[in-house]
């Protein structure tokens, strides 16, 4: 199952973190680990329409469409940015500093992404 939307082009990374989190068990176990937390993503795209997803990181370690159960962080940017995010392009900080990404919930724990941005970095083409 897919977790891309076609209205959110940058959704298609959401595919890729769910691929390399399944790809390999101690892998996951360890995003797990380092992680500890549920992550709520909620894109904007162009249209101005929102949609989200979330990455489990607590119990599951898995990907899935809405916010999942409790986020300990949410997460709100535009399409674009986060396509920018995950291809290493952007820099979640500058983007914070910016005012074009919110957290709401723990922000600490959202320094905890980055790795796991990464192993979509190297796989998404976007």
């Amino acid at each position: 199952m897919s977790l891309k939307n076609d209205k959110f082009p940058a959704s298609a990374a959401f595919d890729e973190i769910n691929k390399a989190l399944n790809a390999n068990e101690a892998d996951r176990k360890d995003a797990i680990k380092q992680g500890n937390a549920v992550f709520a993503f909620v894109l904007k795209n162009a249209a101005g329409e929102t949609e989200s997803w979330h990455i489990d990181l607590k119990n599951k370690g898995a990907v899935g469409k809405g916010t999942g159960e409790n986020p300990n962080v949410t997460l709100s940017l535009s399409d674009s940015d986060f396509g920018n995010l995950v291809a290493g392009k952007a820099n979640a900080q500058r983007l914070f500093m910016s005012g074009k990404l919110k957290i709401k919930g723990d922000v600490m724990k959202a320094t905890k992404l980055d790795p796991i941005l990464k192993k979509a970095q190297t796989k998404a083409k976007l």
